[in-house]
Formats: C-alpha cells, sequence, structure tokens
C-alpha cells in the first residue's frame, strides 16, 4: 500500500472512533426525587376547601330556590332558605335536615 492509502485509511478509522465514542457518550441524569407525601394538616386543609366550594342551591325544607337574604348560620357554616317560615323550621330541628344539605355531607 502507498502512504497516501494508509493515511486514508488511518484517517477514517479514527474519525469512525470518534463518532462511536461520541454516540456512546451519555450523561447520567440523576432520577428526580420522588415527591413528598402531603401530610395530615395539606390533606385537612384541601377538604376543608373542598367542603367549602359545595353551594347549597335549593332549600332544605321545601327543596325550592334558595334566597341567599335568609340564611341562619349552624355549627359555623350557613344555611340559605327560600323563605323565613322554612328557617324558623329549621332552627326548631336542625338535625332532621342536614342530610339535604350538601355542606354538612362528609
Amino acid at each position: 500500500m502507498n502512504a497516501r492509502r494508509i493515511a486514508l485509511i488511518t484517517i477514517i478509522a479514527l474519525a469512525g472512533l470518534l463518532l462511536i465514542g461520541l454516540a456512546g457518550c451519555k450523561k447520567e441524569e440523576e432520577p428526580a426525587a420522588p415527591p413528598a407525601a402531603p401530610s395530615a394538616a395539606d390533606i385537612e386543609a384541601v377538604a376543608a376547601a373542598a367542603a367549602e366550594s359545595v353551594e347549597q342551591t335549593t332549600c332544605p325544607i321545601m327543596g325550592a330556590k334558595i334566597d341567599k337574604s335568609i340564611y341562619t348560620e349552624y355549627k359555623g357554616k350557613k344555611v340559605y332558605f327560600c323563605c323565613a317560615g322554612c328557617k324558623e323550621k329549621f332552627e326548631a330541628a336542625p338535625e332532621d335536615y342536614l342530610v339535604k344539605l350538601p355542606q354538612f355531607k362528609q
């Protein structure tokens, strides 16, 4: 073989090795840390926010559409009614109507 051919073969071989070396070189990334489990306080806060986002739309006594100006507070939550008469009935026996109120469902 002549010197030119040997030099060409050497260059091609070195280029091939270089390409193989670059293709095989991959940075190993550290795996991401798993997300932290939510704390009991976080879970309670989410549950409280979800409970507050439930909106009452019907009167627990008559089932009619509520009037937001007629309400009472029971166990720290507003309960709305369609009329003043329903408010009085609820206040006389609130536990009888809690199953109809979304803000008291768990």
